[in-house]
C-alpha cells in the first residue's frame, strides 16, 4: 500500500530532526593562527567537532601566519593544541583523518603574494579533499588588521564564490571601540562580504546555558504570565571574574570592563531575557526580535547616579597577595580605565516598562560567575507575623552560565517547627546532573554554525551599532568624571556600586 500524495511521516520527521548536523565539506582558514584563541579554542574545538563526527571527509584547516612553518609544522602546533586542551579524548584515527586536511601560508597581511599563494592552496584542497570552493576566513585578529585582510580577500578572488559555492568571514570582538568606529567596521567589512556571510563571534552566545534561556523561557508556560513588569521587580545581569589582567594589559589599557563586556556580551543576554517571542527560531526572526529589544532600551539617568566604575587595588584573594590594576606590567601608572563597570538600562516597552535592568562587570572580584538573576516584587501581603519573615527575601529565578551552569529558583518556605516562620530555599538544577553528555565548548557550537551557515547566535549590524549607541554616553560621560573608585582585589567592587543600587533601595546579589 502506498502512502497518499504529499503526506510525510512525523515518526521519521521527528527522528531526523533530532540527528546530529553535519557540516558539508568546507576549509577553514584562521588568520592569526599563532594566537592564544587559535590555540587555545579554536583548534581544540575543530578537533572535538571531528571527534563527535560533525565535520565531514572533505574538511581542511589551513592556518596563516608569519612563522616560517611547512605543513607538519603546522600540524605539530594543532596536535600539541589538542593535546593540551580539547574536551574529547585523543583518538588516532580521527586525528590521522582530519591531519589530511592540515596547509599552512606563511605571509603577512599586505602581501600579496602570500594571499595568491593562499588561493591556490585552496584550490588545490578543493580538488584533492573534496572541499567544493566552500571557504571560511576566521579573522582571529587585531580588528586595524581587518581592513588590510578583508581587501586581500576581495583582491586575490577569495571573498567571491560561484557554482553554489560559499565564502563566509568569521570576525572577533571586538567590533569597534564606539558607534563610529564600528559602522566603519562594518562598512568595510560589507563592501567585502555580504551581511548573510558575516559572522561575528560572541563566543557566549555558544554556551548551553545562555541557548537555554530560549528553552526556558518559550518552552514553558510556567514562567510566560509572570515574566513582565508586573511581576519582575528588576534584573541583574552579573560577569564577574577574580583574575586580574595577566598578559592582556597592552589590549586592556584604554578599552575597559564597559566595551570589553557590556557592549557585547551583557547586552546580548540582556536581549535574550527581555525579547519577545519569535515567530520561529528562523534566524532572522530571531535577530529581528533581538533588534527590537536593544532599540528600546535606554539609559537610565542621570548617568552619575546610575552609573559606576571602579580599578582594582592591591589586596588579598584566595590566600594571595595581589598587586593594583597601576602596578601591573606594561600598565600605564596613571590610566583611568575602569576595571569595573555597572550601569543601569531601561527596556521601553510594555512588557518591561519600569523594570530597571542592572549590568555589572569586573576583574579580581570575589569569585569568577556570570549569571542572571531575575527579582520578583514582594508579596503584596504577608500574613505572618514580621519577626517570622526576617529571613524572607525576594523571589528570583537565577540563570547560572558559568562555571556552574544551571538555574536556581529562590522561594520562600516555612521552617520546620510549631511556628510559622518564613525563610529563603533554593530549588537547583544543575546541567551537570540532569544531563549524562557534557556541553559542548562554546566554539564548537560557533564554528559549525559558521560551516552550516546558521547565523541564529552571532550579531548582525544593528545588534552592534544599537549597542555602541546605547553604551557610548555612558563611556563619554565617564571620559569627564576624573579617575574610577578603587576597590581592595577580592571584594564586589568599589563602594560607588552599592551607593547606585541603595538610591532605589535595592542591593547586589552576592552570587
Amino acid at each position: 500500500m502506498t502512502a497518499p500524495e504529499g503526506w510525510t511521516n512525523p515518526l521519521r520527521d521527528a527522528r531526523d530532526k533530532r540527528l546530529p548536523r553535519i557540516a558539508g565539506p568546507s576549509a577553514l582558514v584562521i588568520f592569526g593562527v599563532t594566537g592564544d584563541l587559535a590555540r587555545k579554542k579554536l583548534m581544540p574545538a575543530v578537533y572535538d567537532l571531528a571527534a563527535r563526527g560533525l565535520l565531514p571527509p572533505g574538511f581542511a584547516l589551513v592556518g596563516f601566519a608569519r612563522r616560517d612553518w611547512a605543513d607538519q609544522d603546522f600540524g605539530q602546533v594543532v596536535h600539541d593544541a589538542v593535546k593540551a586542551h580539547s574536551r574529547t579524548p585523543f583518538r588516532q584515527d580521527v586525528w590521522d583523518s582530519l591531519a589530511e586536511g592540515f596547509r599552512f601560508v606563511q605571509g603577512t597581511f599586505d602581501d600579496d603574494k602570500a594571499f595568491d599563494t593562499l588561493a591556490a592552496t585552496l584550490a588545490d584542497l578543493d580538488r584533492v579533499r573534496g572541499t567544493g570552493g566552500n571557504h571560511a576566513f576566521y579573522l582571529s585578529v587585531p580588528p586595524n588588521a581587518f581592513p588590510s585582510v578583508c581587501q586581500q580577500l576581495a583582491r586575490s578572488g577569495l571573498a567571491t564564490s560561484s557554482d553554489g559555492s560559499w565564502r563566509r568571514v568569521v570576525i572577533e570582538k571586538p567590533f569597534g571601540h564606539d558607534l563610529q568606529s564600528a559602522r566603519a567596521l562594518n562598512a568595510v567589512v560589507n563592501e567585502v562580504f555580504p551581511e548573510d556571510a558575516v559572522f561575528r563571534i560572541d563566543h557566549y552566545l555558544g554556551k548551553e546555558t545562555v541557548q537555554n534561556i530560549l528553552a526556558l523561557r518559550f518552552a514553558n508556560q510556567l514562567f510566560d504570565p509572570i515574566w513582565n513588569a508586573h511581576y519582575v521587580d528588576h534584573v541583574q545581569i552579573t560577569m564577574a571574574e577574580d583574575i586580574g589582567l595577566g598578559g592582556r594589559a597592552g589590549y586592556y589599557d584604554g578599552i575597559g570592563a564597559a566595551r570589553d563586556v557590556i557592549q557585547n556580551h551583557l547586552l546580548q543576554l540582556l536581549a535574550f531575557i527581555a525579547m519577545e517571542e519569535p515567530v520561529s527560531f528562523q534566524p532572522s526572526e530571531l535577530q529581528a526580535e533581538k533588534v527590537k529589544v536593544l532599540s528600546a532600551t535606554r539609559l537610565a539617568q542621570p548617568l552619575d547616579e546610575t552609573t559606576a566604575r571602579g580599578q582594582y587595588a592591591g589586596g588579598w584573594q584566595g590566600g594571595t597577595q595581589v598587586v593594583g590594576l597601576l602596578e601591573e606590567d606594561g600598565f600605564a601608572h596613571d590610566s583611568t580605565t575602569e576595571t569595573y563597570a555597572a550601569i543601569t538600562l531601561e527596556v521601553d516597552t510594555r512588557r518591561w516598562a519600569g523594570v530597571p535592568f542592572y549590568l555589572r562587570t569586573g576583574k579580581r572580584l570575589g569569585r569568577r560567575v556570570t549569571e542572571v538573576a531575575v527579582v520578583f516584587k514582594r508579596a503584596p501581603h504577608l500574613p505572618f507575623d514580621s519577626t517570622m519573615t526576617e529571613e524572607l527575601g525576594q523571589n528570583a529565578l537565577v540563570v547560572r552560565v558559568q562555571p556552574d551552569e544551571g538555574i536556581t529558583l529562590r522561594f520562600g518556605s516555612k521552617v520546620p517547627g510549631s511556628g510559622m516562620e518564613v525563610r529563603d530555599v533554593n530549588m537547583d538544577f544543575s546541567y551537570g546532573q540532569a544531563f549524562t553528555e557534557s556541553s559542548p565548548e562554546a566554539y564548537e557550537r560557533l564554528i559549525l554554525d559558521v560551516l552550516l551557515g546558521e547565523p541564529s547566535l552571532f550579531p548582525v549590524n544593528a545588534e552592534v551599532e544599537l549597542s555602541w549607541k546605547i553604551l557610548d554616553p555612558v563611556i563619554e560621560h565617564w571620559a569627564t568624571e576624573g579617575s574610577p573608585d578603587p576597590y581592595p582585589a577580592g571584594t564586589w567592587g568599589p563602594r560607588s556600586a552599592d551607593d547606585m543600587m541603595a538610591r532605589t533601595s535595592r542591593t547586589w546579589r552576592r552570587p
